[in-house]
């Protein structure tokens, strides 16, 4: 990595559940955790006001984890219950996610992403989000760590 200046950013308090109906063990039970997602974002060159990113031009990021990640039910697209899951959500037991994937290190990609597509569409490839954590709980945590094709290094 080239010399940059990097920041985080912590974003908690996503109250969501989820199974993985694959796992052989209780994971496939559904189970639920407060997740939080840490962002870790980097720059050549700090923006105006001295800030790799300014944490409180992210709201947009915040949303998009607040409706996929707050008093949700996370399902993989190929859940053999996915139409029970769906009759609930229409009856208004759950609010339903349906995702590739719902395990940890796949939320951290999709975080990434979106960081990622907000700073790209907004400063032009100035910063980046390089890392991403998602955590379960204290113990629990999975990472993704990428430099987008696009960050001006």
């Amino acid at each position: 990595m080239t010399a940059a200046h990097t920041c985080s950013k912590t974003f908690s308090g996503y109250p969501c559940c989820h199974r993985q109906w694959r796992h052989p063990g209780h994971c496939r039970f559904v189970h639920g955790y407060s997740r939080s997602f840490t962002c870790w974002f980097q720059a050549q060159e700090l923006d105006g006001h001295g800030f790799v990113v300014d944490f409180s031009s992210l709201g947009a990021l915040e949303d998009q984890l607040a409706e996929q990640f707050d008093h949700t039910f996370l399902v993989n697209a190929d859940d053999p219950l996915l139409e029970q899951w769906q009759a609930l959500h229409a009856q208004g037991a759950l609010d339903l996610r349906v995702m590739d994937n719902v395990g940890m290190e796949a939320s951290a990609q999709l975080v990434w992403q979106w960081a990622n597509a907000l700073l790209q569409s907004r400063d032009g490839g100035r910063s980046c989000c390089w890392k991403v954590e998602a955590r379960e709980n204290s113990k629990n945590a999975a990472c993704y760590e990428a430099v987008p094709s696009w960050y001006a290094r």
